[in-house]
């Protein structure tokens, strides 16, 4: 199994930023492609942003510009750097990676539990 866990939420006042850290560990052979997912009150859950191992980056059109996602292959991390927020931010975070175990084994889905930003006017 891969645990994903996320530090580094908060309350910060608009216009703040924050940086949001998520590390795999487990029985990890192989991380994929590696992302920010977000879902405010009463809302879906949305894409924020991905990064593949090759560190090709893809942004949802609210945080281009403001948003910036990293990761560190060697250390299985993956990071959002949250700038210019908003309050329309406010959500909890969600990290998501896609992983093997194995070398033949299929590649699989796996969440983080979340991270709460609450951005205030």
């Amino acid at each position: 199994q891969v645990q994903l866990v996320e530090s580094g939420g908060g309350l910060v006042q608009a216009g703040g930023s924050l940086r949001l850290s998520c590390a795999a560990s487990g029985s990890i052979f192989s991380i994929g492609p590696m992302g920010w997912y977000r879902q405010a009150p009463g809302k879906q859950r949305e894409l924020v942003a991905t990064i593949t191992r090759a560190f090709i980056t893809n942004y949802a059109d609210s945080v281009k510009g403001r948003f910036t996602i990293s990761r560190d292959n060697a250390k299985n991390t993956v990071y959002l750097h949250l700038n210019s927020l908003k309050p329309e931010d406010t959500a909890v975070y969600y990290c998501n990676a896609a992983a093997r175990t194995t070398a033949w084994a299929t590649w699989d889905d796996y969440w983080g539990q979340g991270t709460q930003v609450t951005v205030s006017s």
